[in-house]
């Protein structure tokens, strides 16, 4: 069996111990699941659906044309790679088109600009990235990386009409008087018709909740609608509606309850049936001649979509298209495939791709995914919600190239066909192939783009160039290789802007209350690198943990190397043994990296052997802290290289000569002066500890002038160098107590001083020196926390004082009161001598038991009393 066989066997037989460490001190160790393949993920697809789409994958293939490998020019030399290629549905040797092996050419579908972008795209981006990362700076490939924004299509317009009808509204209706009220009834009773079927037409907005519970119990109860199986996209879209048509309801009860329930606040729970609503009754009136409307909506979206792959650490392309900076090539692309006779025109105006016409000459339609050829649901979604109404096709399956523009819909002029727009799919054919020719290397997306979008993308593109100069008669190859980045999936649902159930990229990488952020851009990716690119990700508490757990480990040995590194002699010109055992985990890794690499882009498995060479190295720092810091010091280097090329490092380059990752050491302006004071401080925590000061040798440490001249980049810090050095030498004049003043002086640096800087000194047992380190988000959460605590018991101790406080006062007031007149109350009507009651004011005489308790109260009224006497003396 091949070796790459025998471990991947081995390694899904063994699971290694993973646990959390306290300290720097132990190694830390990850267990993986047994399938490196599908580290930590779960698809979001049931096994038995599975079985069956690979089934009708089988058949339809065997009617698609067969994929041809390309060839391999002699003497050019390429890594052994191999890509899982959506078009062939397994791996395949990579070879690009470039006769010297050298340069790829890339095109991926960038995002439709109507919304805010969610850890869906990210999926997709950041998973697009690490590949050409890892093509670029691994394998030293020349990519030519080309996205589009999509600017305009149908969920553009729709969105860019309703957010203008909306503001228009608002600013007829300053005030949610009677009159916004019955319009925004309207709109709500509309929506439930039009969303909420099953909900009874009669149903009011204050007894929604009980008709609608009704009405779909099953999927409020996790079921399908007819309650058989378990829920899917359509029961997601129900609670979508459910929550919207409930928020305006409420929102309308509420106003009719109140009339002084702020605008502001009415206008958030009942906008978003107000939004279609009022399309349905003006989108058509809107002048469409001025994009601006539109423009408007596009550009926004798209500045923080880069702003938020920039958040993402996700390079920027190297060429970015917009369709409506091609329209003109567009229209003329689109005549050329009907002069071929694979699209026709309608007397309505649109032009729809001839898919009969294309595979009646030998073509091949339908390639990415032929199991849904014919869905009628994922169809008419391609086709855009603007285009339901059309109905001038030839036949259901064939899809819109040009449309005609409608009223309240953008139009560019065409000579053919009059003011249209394109139709969603021409768009990116048209773009790819403008930019990079009839043929490309690589083209990639979202797996929910392989139908309708890329399977018609193949078509009509092949369509264009089929005959043209150096291009195939049938079956041309306009695309090599197709990668389909999986789906992030929350409780078994994709992340969708239609669903409105996504978490946004800035909300995620937003710091929460307690001061870290929900994710950060390096555990999006540690998540991403964790499973395999093109299979579904599915987000659980678990998976989280573990990231952040295998971050943490890489954190701490990065630390740890970064101390070796500064405490060590010059090792740069030394050469680790080839026999030393750190020398051969490193090679090992190194194989295992590159075997994984090639094995198209298995990151899970190099983040495992990652994981095991950490721990390796920190076994043997544990073992032996004079261990070969050569060896360890090339681990180091290597993994950060590793990391680095991952996009785990923010924007260093991979030839980098530092180790570590971004943040794992203190500012560069820091890194002279506070160094050269942690060890000061060590020194005068060491004798302090030891009750051995010896004022000469920290008399003559507190003398020394700092390691930099003062700058205003590192001013605070020559500062808390220079303070300290003072406090020191005032210590040391003491007469007595020095060794405590000492320690409280180095506990202040540590713990005020130096924290504000967001540096911490983390103190470690004899003989090893503080390791210097910046404060992370984990570690100010701690602090934070700890901080709370403990307020919390300084309250709940100043509150138990203050009620025994009370309890004193109260006791002490009473013991004012004379025994003798004590019980002298409305109760009762006569007493003895002594003041105990011996009648009810009813006249009844008090009894044996009850006089036996009152009399046993009296003598104790006596003994307080008579002691609060004599305190007053």
């Amino acid at each position: 069996m091949h070796m790459l066989s025998l471990r991947r066997l081995a390694l899904r037989r063994t699971l290694l111990q993973y646990h959390r460490p306290s300290s720097l001190k132990g190694s830390f160790t990850t267990t993986f699941p047994a399938s490196p393949a599908n580290l930590y993920l779960s698809l979001p697809v049931s096994l038995s659906r599975s079985v069956h789409l690979r089934r009708e994958r089988h058949s339809m293939a065997s009617r698609q044309p067969a994929w041809e490998q390309p060839k391999k020019l002699p003497g050019v030399e390429l890594p052994p790679l191999q890509i899982y290629n959506s078009l062939t549905r397994r791996k395949n040797e990579f070879v690009p088109l470039d006769p010297e092996g050298k340069k790829i050419t890339w095109y991926a579908c960038g995002p439709t600009v109507y919304d805010i972008s969610h850890l869906g795209h990210a999926r997709n981006y950041v998973s697009t990235d690490i590949i050409r990362r890892i093509l670029k700076d691994y394998f030293a490939f020349e990519v030519k990386f080309v996205m589009n924004i999509t600017d305009v299509d149908d969920k553009i317009i729709i969105r860019a009409r309703q957010r203008y009808l909306l503001a228009q509204f608002k600013s007829k209706h300053p005030t949610f008087d009677d009159a916004t009220f019955h319009e925004t009834h309207a709109a709500w009773k509309a929506y439930v018709i039009k969303n909420l079927g099953l909900v009874p037409v009669r149903t009011t907005t204050g007894d929604f909740k009980t008709a609608s519970e009704l009405a779909y119990k099953n999927v409020i109860e996790e079921k399908s609608l007819d309650g058989t199986t378990a829920p899917g996209e359509t029961e997601a879209k129900i609670k979508m509606h459910l929550r919207t048509a409930q928020a305006a309801a409420d929102g309308l009860e509420t106003f009719s309850a109140s009339r002084s329930t702020p605008q502001d606040e009415l206008y958030a729970k009942v906008d978003d049936v107000l939004l279609s609503y009022l399309d349905d009754l003006y989108g058509s009136q809107i002048d469409a001649t001025d994009h601006t409307i539109f423009v408007q909506l596009t550009q926004h979206y798209e500045k923080l979509f880069f702003e938020d792959m920039h958040a993402l650490n996700v390079l920027v392309p190297d060429e970015i298209t917009r369709v409506t900076e091609f329209v003109p090539q567009i229209n003329t692309f689109v005549e050329k495939i009907i002069e071929k006779g694979f699209a026709y025109e309608t007397e309505e105006g649109n032009v729809y791709f001839d898919i009969d016409s294309f595979e009646k000459v030998g073509n091949a339609y339908c390639r990415l995914e032929p199991q849904n050829r014919g869905n009628q649901e994922l169809l008419t979604d391609g086709e855009g919600g603007l285009s339901k109404k059309r109905s001038d096709k030839r036949s259901k399956n064939d899809f819109a190239l040009i449309k005609k523009s409608m009223p309240g819909e953008p139009a560019w002029p065409s000579k053919r066909w009059g003011p249209s727009r394109p139709g969603w799919h021409i768009e990116c054919s048209v773009m790819a192939s403008a930019v990079l020719g009839p043929t490309m290397d690589i083209h990639s997306g979202g797996v929910d783009l392989m139908f309708p979008h890329h399977d018609n993308e193949l078509a009509q593109s092949e369509a264009y160039w089929l005959g043209e100069e150096g291009c195939a008669a049938s079956n041309h190859t306009w695309v090599r290789y197709f990668l389909h980045m999986g789906h992030l999936s929350i409780r078994g649902q994709k992340m969708s802007k239609s669903l409105k159930n996504f978490t946004s990229i800035r909300e995620a990488l937003t710091l929460g209350e307690d001061g870290t952020p929900a994710w950060t851009s390096r555990m999006v990716r540690i998540v991403l690198l964790l499973g395999s690119w093109k299979d579904g990700v599915e987000i659980t508490e678990g998976l989280v943990n573990i990231a952040k757990g295998w971050e943490e480990k890489i954190t701490n040995f990065f630390l740890k190397a970064i101390d070796i590194e500064l405490s060590s002699n010059d090792t740069a010109n030394n050469q680790p043994s080839p026999s030393n055992p750190l020398s051969i985990a490193l090679e090992k890794a190194k194989k295992e990296t590159d075997d994984a690499l090639c094995d198209s882009f298995n990151t899970p498995m190099v983040m495992q052997t990652i994981s095991n060479l950490v721990t390796e190295a920190n076994s043997a720092i544990s073992n032996d802290p004079t261990t070969d810091t050569t060896s360890l010091l090339s681990i180091a280097h290597w993994i950060t290289r590793i990391i680095t090329i991952f996009g785990l490092n923010g924007s260093a380059s991979p030839n980098t000569t530092t180790i570590g990752w971004e943040g794992v050491s203190i500012p560069t302006p820091a890194q002279p002066v506070i160094y050269r004071l942690s060890q000061i401080r060590d020194e005068v925590r060491r004798q302090a500890r030891a009750k051995a000061v010896v004022p000469e040798v920290l008399e003559k440490l507190a003398l020394q002038p700092p390691p930099a001249t003062p700058t205003p980049e590192n001013q605070s810090y020559v500062t808390a160098y220079q303070t300290f050095q003072s406090q020191v030498k005032t210590a040391l004049a003491q007469s007595g107590g020095i060794e405590s003043e000492l320690l409280r002086l180095c506990d202040l640096l540590r713990d005020t001083v130096l924290w504000d800087q967001d540096i911490y000194l983390e103190d470690r047992d004899a003989p090893l020196p503080a390791l210097v380190r910046p404060l992370d988000a984990n570690m100010k959460a701690a602090r934070a926390a700890k901080e709370r605590a403990a307020e919390e018991k300084r309250l709940a101790k100043e509150q138990r004082l203050a009620e025994e406080a009370t309890k004193k006062a109260a006791v002490a007031e009473k013991a004012k009161v004379q025994p003798q007149d004590m019980f002298k109350t409305d109760e009762f009507a006569e007493w003895d001598a002594n003041g105990v009651p011996t009648k009810l004011k009813g006249g009844d005489d008090v009894t044996k038991s009850r006089k036996k308790k009152l009399e046993k109260e009296w003598k104790a009224q006596q003994v307080a009393h008579d002691k609060w006497k004599n305190e007053q003396k």
